[in-house]
């Protein structure tokens, strides 16, 4: 089981293009795709999804080729888009046996399959409401149901955990975290504690190509002995972040604590801390995959 990505692009038109020389290769567990908007994760997805085709490069499932044999890995693939269509009069077990019918799926098979994943996602109590009427989340849940109905060896899922509140996406997170070990998860996500949470290893994109892809502990090393916390007054934040690499703020009595990625001290004050895979990413994202910490 083992997917390989190779140089691929996608072009659109006006000659932008969404995804570039991207290439990667994975064999099972999560992968975190992490990037800012338009950094290229859902034309990834949709491309090895078979949902559109790539300009340039090549992907392949167990050696064979997405674009030229689709069929091959639909057969095995789960898929979960950002903007996920219902039909607002059918209930979620109706909607689910209809997909589970368009895939094949046999009467008795489905029933049960079906009502299985519905208890999986918090939703065995609302299998009779209609979908129209149903909350984002719960909808959203619906269509994480949808993706899983084939026991798929390959599950793309982009932001699947928008619109959960907190106790949804922690159920979520377990649950990839158990699907995860006999199959290929491909998760997108903007939170990134929820990829520091799931993720077995996480690609880093930015303007549709992999700055780097690596183990969460490995992109944790690239900040060690590099994220600081400092509190200064409120006037001071915005010389603070013309010279240093802030990310999280936060108000207190005694003004700003900031949160500071840097290499050397940005205060007399500042007090060195734990990183989190936000700091790396911050790092990485802006083009220091390079560069290590002072000693």
């Amino acid at each position: 089981m083992v997917l390989r990505i190779d140089r691929l692009g996608k072009r659109y038109k006006g000659g932008v293009w969404g995804l570039k020389e991207f290439g990667l290769e994975i064999d099972s567990g999560i992968l975190g795709l992490l990037g800012p908007n338009g950094a290229g994760k859902s034309t990834l997805m949709r491309i090895l999804a078979t949902v559109t085709r790539p300009t340039e490069g090549s992907a392949s499932w167990n050696g064979c080729d997405i674009a030229g044999s689709p069929d091959s890995i639909r057969r095995v693939l789960g898929y979960l888009p950002q903007a996920f269509g219902i039909y607002p009069n059918l209930n979620a077990a109706e909607f689910l046996r209809y997909l589970a019918a368009a895939r094949g799926i046999s009467g008795a098979t489905a029933r049960k399959r079906v009502g299985q994943l519905l208890e999986l996602v918090n939703l065995g109590d609302a299998r009779k409401r209609r979908l129209g009427s149903l909350s984002g989340g719960m909808k959203q849940r619906v269509g994480i149901a949808q993706a899983l109905l084939n026991d798929p060896r390959l599950l793309i899922v982009d932001e699947p955990t928008a619109g959960l509140d907190p106790e949804e996406r922690i159920r979520f997170r377990n649950l990839l975290s158990d699907l995860s070990g006999n199959r290929i998860v491909l998760l997108s996500s903007h939170i990134v504690s929820d990829l520091e949470a799931a993720a077995t290893s996480i690609a880093i994109m930015s303007k549709g190509r992999l700055l780097v892809h690596a183990a969460p502990e490995e992109l944790l090393r690239t900040v060690e002995g590099m994220v600081w916390e400092v509190v200064i007054a409120s006037s001071a934040l915005i010389a603070l972040r013309e010279t240093h690499l802030v990310g999280g703020t936060q108000r207190t009595v005694d003004g700003v604590r900031a949160r500071v990625v840097g290499p050397k001290r940005p205060s007399p004050i500042a007090r060195q801390v734990t990183p989190t895979l936000e700091d790396a990413y911050l790092w990485l994202l802006n083009g220091h995959q390079s560069e290590t910490p002072n000693e």
